[in-house]
């Protein structure tokens, strides 16, 4: 049972959880851009390969997978989902299992906009979403939309671009700064249009993070809550996990009618007792860890799942009240 997990980065963490989960039943196994990524340390075979958008970049995953025998690929990295969501046959035709939801689901969850829109179609609250600029000063001189604004890439990743105005002078000015900034980073092969800068009604409150864990087939097992205590660098720092229905009931809504594969890396802030749905990231996110420290094993009901055995469900409740952060420690990484 050899897993390969792609862009592995600084999750040295999830590739550890897994290798616990995995004892000598199998290896894992982590690519990267480069050798150096901390992840990587914590793989029992590395491999460098290109860029996500580079024309030889599954070719070469999929050698990886053949050399090593892999059975299942786990992704790490946004801009990488719809690629290997794309390539899903190619994988399976040589027995890979690809742990990554469908490209609609994709889609609905790595364009902003569309999130915003789907989360209202569903019943839920979302903070009032804008694309198109023309609109949204309408909507601020209507009294409709007020600041402080949130303004980030409609096709983003973890903190990117990520930026807060006050009036409308702010306004202007940091909507013509992130047009150009965004097309001059990675985020520009990802969008599409003129209409790739988001502007949102600024949500002040208690954020929460859920981790709502689909099976391989897209059905909803478990939801885990945790409350944000700090972030750092569009992380979630340091987090407490607790036992709220309500959020539990958001993200069971989510996980069943998106039918997601996997973990959904959900953001949530209440605010005057309203919960506003963020964002939704179909992936381990940079709060699991929060989860599985607390009880939740997820990895190991990933493994058993790819095997064929079922699990009981009672494996991917947390502990509740219990309070975790990060930290920073070297590893070596020759």
């Amino acid at each position: 049972m050899n897993i390969l997990f792609t862009c592995a980065g600084r999750r040295t963490y999830l590739l550890k959880y897994f290798k616990e989960q995995l004892g000598n039943d199998g290896l894992i196994v982590g690519t990267d851009m480069q050798l150096t990524a901390p992840a990587l340390t914590a793989a029992d075979i590395k491999e460098q390969v290109p860029a996500v958008y580079a024309v030889d970049y599954i070719d070469r995953t999929i050698d990886i997978c053949r050399r090593h025998n892999i059975k299942a690929i786990i992704c790490l990295n946004d801009l990488e989902l719809p690629i290997l969501a794309d390539n899903r046959e190619r994988f399976e035709s040589i027995g890979v299992k690809v742990i990554v939801s469908a490209p609609e689901v994709i889609d609905i969850c790595f364009d902003k906009y569309r999130t915003a829109k789907y989360v209202e179609s569903h019943g839920l609250d979302t903070p009032t979403t804008y694309v198109n600029y023309k609109e949204a000063v309408e909507a601020l001189e209507a009294g409709t939309l007020q600041f402080p604004l949130v303004l980030k890439p409609r096709w983003g990743s973890g903190s990117i671009g990520i930026e807060f105005v006050n009036s409308m002078d702010e306004l202007e000015e940091v909507y013509t700064m992130l047009l150009k900034k965004v097309k001059k980073s990675i985020l520009a092969t990802a969008s599409q249009g003129d209409e790739y800068i988001l502007i949102q009604q600024k949500i002040e409150g208690q954020e929460y993070g859920l981790d709502v864990m689909n099976d391989l087939d897209g059905n909803n097992r478990a939801v885990s809550v945790k409350m944000k205590l700090a972030m750092r660098a569009g992380e979630t720092d340091k987090a407490c996990t607790v036992d709220s229905p309500e959020l539990r009931a958001i993200g069971r809504k989510l996980g069943q009618s998106l039918h997601h594969i996997g973990n959904l890396d959900v953001d949530v802030f209440e605010k005057d007792g309203k919960y506003y749905v963020l964002e939704l990231n179909p992936r381990f996110g940079g709060g699991f860890p929060f989860s599985y420290e607390a009880g939740v094993n997820f990895p190991g009901a990933i493994i058993e799942w790819l095997k064929g055995n079922d699990i009981d469900d009672s494996i991917l409740q947390p502990r509740f009240g219990e309070t975790y952060a990060k930290c920073d420690y070297l590893v070596n990484i020759k």
